[in-house]
């Protein structure tokens, strides 16, 4: 199968289930969604040979956070009742879309207006893990630790606040 014809599918499935998510009254259902539009975005980084980032989008998110949502939608038990009347949700998509329609046209023109390039990946280690990590511990070290340090405080007030919703 071409590359091309299997770029076009895995894209019509992402935009289908994302709208399919953003169109569902049910949490449940949109969040099954959620899962088919993060695989088929797996799929497109497959295919531009992004290895790294396929089994970041595979194991991390539809994986174990799509997994976590689920299990507290279900946990919690929404029910019909509870969720609210979005009888205009559809009008407001549609209004939306119409607004969105100028905006679309000139990023279609400024793209047609581009030069054509050969979309062949030129890097051969594109994509690869030692590179990622090359970069990433050699140019944004910093960064990277300030970001551990501020998962490490978030997971420390969600105990907390854990914590303490069960004392009371």
């Amino acid at each position: 199968m071409s590359i091309e014809i299997l770029f076009y599918i895995l894209g019509f499935i992402a935009l289908v289930s994302s709208l399919g998510m953003i169109s569902s009254k049910q949490p449940v259902f949109a969040s099954l969604m959620f899962i088919i539009t993060l695989l088929s975005l797996a799929g497109l980084f497959a295919l531009l040979s992004n290895a790294f980032m396929f089994a970041v989008q595979i194991i991390l998110y539809a994986g174990a956070i799509i997994t976590l949502l689920l299990f507290i939608i279900m946990f919690l038990g929404i029910k019909s009742k509870n969720i609210p009347d979005e009888t205009e949700r559809f009008k407001m998509m549609a209004l939306i879309t119409v607004l969105l329609i100028p905006f679309t046209g000139t990023i279609i023109q400024e793209i047609l207006k581009m030069p054509s390039h050969s979309l062949a990946i030129i890097i051969d280690d594109f994509g690869s893990l030692s590179n990622l990590g090359m970069q990433l511990f050699n140019n944004w070290i910093f960064p990277f630790e300030l970001i551990s340090i501020l998962l490490l405080v978030a997971l420390v007030g969600a105990v907390t606040l854990g914590k303490g919703a069960r004392n009371d």
